[in-house]
């Protein structure tokens, strides 16, 4: 045991260590493994080929989320080519490994990174891996989780353990406080555009400061979305009472004399004062503004009512080139053909109650192409609940079943309409290189806010003069 100050990544790293290995690497024990319908097939088949089983069935869940079609009424048939075949196979297979399936009609189902923390599945403390970039959003309760590939899948799920090489650690801390109609997902951008999408590579990430501290679990589960587009290998946010009041009474979080003492652990999973990290950076929020992307990737970002820049680079200008988009032009001028609120990063209830607030007694501009995509099913029943849905479909929105949708393109569903080609859309979502959601589609990145705003205008806009 390291006798000195150690910061919550080598702590959560700590307490998982199986076995140091003469290489420099340790084998770790993994506490949950989430699979979901396009990764699934691929674990479960070459197990079985290999004539192995899954190691503990009850540390393992899956969920369909990224094939799945999002219209109403929808069933094992999919836009995705091929994809009736992904999600019975996947069914198959959970049946077979005896672990839970949260499946079509299941209230369970629902995006992996969203139905994991919402169900206490994922939980502080634990370690956490899915086949998915993005799983590195439920460090935003205080798990340790990051996106494996499928034969990293086959291994976790035969022995319960991953090798890994210990991460450089860094802390990045966001001080003084938003303004309305900012966000945690600007606060993701700001911090990607001035250091870029390579800038976290490498690294297990605490964001920390007041900022932080003053989101709620949802915000802190959508910037620790955005770490992987930092290039970060994982991020986590220290649990707190928010984090606690959060998760109590979820179905799968402890119960009785097992959360007080389940609480009194998470309690130790902070910085301790003084811990060393590889790199520090810090980012003010007094004076942040809504952001979006004007480019094809989350780094090439500004604030929304700033010019496009100058082209610095051969790829800034092959970016405003597949972007056609003009040096000096005022991005919130920029007409827009469509918009979605929806993927991990944006789905979750505060997200549709924020951008719903915004809509009401308001109109979607005509030819814009506006959809709304809860990140679960118990979202989604609870935004109907609130009557959130009837606010959406009564602006023009179209309000959709939960999965990934058009986070990206598979093949199936596009924002297209008959005589009306969407080529420039505003997203929640969380990626916007090139074809990202559908051939020859510009998409830049923005708050559900930003979205809902853009929609009403029909041209990029900001939030804010219609939250006054």
């Amino acid at each position: 045991m390291v006798d000195r100050p150690r910061n919550i990544v080598e702590k959560l790293w700590d307490q998982h260590v199986v076995a140091d290995l003469d290489d420099g690497q340790s084998l770790l024990h993994i506490d949950r493994i989430v699979l979901h319908d396009r990764a699934g097939p691929a674990v479960f088949g070459p197990l079985r080929d290999a004539g192995r089983s899954v190691a503990n069935p009850a540390l393992m869940c899956g969920t369909m989320d990224h094939i799945v079609d999002t219209h109403p009424g929808r069933g094992d048939d999919t836009l995705f080519k091929g994809g009736r075949g992904f999600i019975q196979a996947f069914r198959q297979g959970a049946h077979d490994a005896g672990i839970r399936l949260f499946d079509l009609g299941d209230p369970r189902q629902g995006i992996s990174h969203v139905v994991s923390p919402e169900q206490g599945i994922a939980l502080p403390g634990a370690t956490l891996v899915c086949c998915d970039s993005h799983t590195c959003t439920v460090g935003g309760i205080g798990a340790l989780a990051w996106g494996i590939g499928t034969s990293e899948g086959e291994h976790a799920a035969a022995t319960q353990t991953l090798i890994r090489a210990r991460p450089r650690t860094m802390r990045v801390e966001f001080t003084g406080r938003l303004a309305a109609g900012v966000t945690a997902k600007d606060m993701a951008l700001a911090l990607i555009g001035r250091h870029g999408v390579t800038g976290g590579a490498g690294h297990a990430i605490e964001f920390c400061g007041e900022a932080v501290r003053a989101l709620d679990v949802e915000g802190r589960l959508t910037l620790c979305n955005m770490a992987v587009e930092f290039g970060a290998w994982t991020a986590v946010v220290a649990p707190d009472e928010t984090t606690f009041g959060w998760l109590r009474a979820r179905p799968h979080a402890p119960r009785g004399a097992q959360w007080e003492a389940a609480v009194a652990h998470w309690r130790t999973l902070a910085s301790d004062e003084g811990a060393p990290w590889d790199r520090e950076l810090q980012i003010d929020c007094n004076t942040l503004a809504p952001q979006i992307t004007w480019g094809t990737n989350p780094g090439q970002t500004a604030a929304i009512g700033d010019a496009v820049p100058q082209p610095a680079s051969a790829d800034v200008e092959r970016a405003l080139a597949y972007m056609d988009l003009l040096p000096g032009q005022i991005l919130s001028e920029v007409p827009i053909d469509a918009a979605c609120i929806g993927s991990c990063t944006n789905s979750r209830l505060p997200d549709l109650r924020a951008a719903a607030k915004l809509v009401k007694g308001r109109r979607v501009a005509p030819n814009v192409t506006a959809i709304v995509v809860p990140g679960s099913t118990a979202v989604k029943q609870a935004a109907e609940a609130e009557g959130l849905d009837a606010v959406f479909r009564a602006a023009g929105f179209e309000w959709r079943e939960s999965g990934c949708s058009l986070c990206f393109y598979v093949g199936g569903d596009s924002f297209d309409r008959p005589g009306h080609p969407a080529r420039r859309v505003v997203s929640s979502t969380n990626r916007n290189f090139e074809g990202r959601q559908g051939p020859g589609v510009r998409t830049h990145l923005a708050s559900p806010l930003v979205v809902a705003a853009s929609a009403l205008a029909g041209r990029i806009a900001d939030p804010r003069p219609l939250l006054a």
